[in-house]
This record gives C-alpha cells, structure tokens and sequence, in this order.
C-alpha cells in the first residue's frame, strides 16, 4: 500500500504522473532552501538599503563609498552572503516559474537552474572583490 503526500509522489508505490520519490524528494529540499535563503535575504536587503540611504543622504560618492569599503572583511562577508543567497533562491524560483509556465521538465529545466545559479555566483563574487 502507498501513502501519497498532498502534491507529491507516493512514498511506496509507482510512480503518479511520471513523478518519482526522488523527485519528490528534491522539491521537498529546493522548498526548504528556497525559504531559508528568503530568510537570510530579509535582513541582508534591510542592511542594504539602510547602507545605501545612509550613504546618499550624507552626500558619498560612489568612489568615497568604494574607499571606506577597501579591504573590510565584514563587508565582504555581508554581500558575499547576499550574493550566495541571491543567487540560490533566485534560481530556484526560475525553475519553478520555468516548471509551471513553461511545463519545462526533466533534467534540463534542473541544468538551466543550475547554469543561471552559477552565472549570478560568479558575477555577483566578481561584484564582491570588487567592493573589498
């Protein structure tokens, strides 16, 4: 006997409109991530647009903010959070919207995700050791 979980794959039993259990397993883990990155994006964005308000309200210019920046680890672990969290839940929810909108499935909708997760880690880390 199969017990089927609400929107998801039987846990025993064949597979229900082409879906497995581990594919069921991975909406179940990209779910999670997807909301644990909401989680640290919160704060972070708080941060930065509290940063930026600052730094525009006392009249900074790109290049004084850039000089206050140089080398500052914090900073460079603040967006480097934020890029990594950016770039994860971001790519998960193109994925969704590809899987929903587009009805794009199997492995490629996966590898598209990826690619797209990858592009934003390496130009949002290049952003990073720009800024420190």
């Amino acid at each position: 006997m199969s017990v089927a979980p609400v929107n998801g794959p039987p846990v025993n039993g064949p597979p229900v409109n082409g879906a497995t259990v581990k594919d069921g397993r991975l909406e179940v883990w990209l779910f999670i991530v997807q909301r644990l990155t909401a989680m640290i994006l919160g704060p972070l964005v708080i941060v930065h647009l509290a940063t930026m308000i600052y730094a525009i309200q006392g009249g900074l210019s790109a290049a004084e903010i850039m000089g206050r920046t140089q080398g500052s680890l914090t900073w460079g672990l603040v967006y480097g959070a934020f890029v990594a969290a950016a770039a994860l839940h971001g790519a998960i929810g193109l994925r969704q919207i590809a899987r929903e909108a587009l009805q794009w499935r199997g492995c490629t909708v996966n590898a598209a995700a990826l690619v797209f997760c990858l592009g934003v880690l390496w130009l949002g880390y290049q952003a990073v050791g720009a800024l420190v």
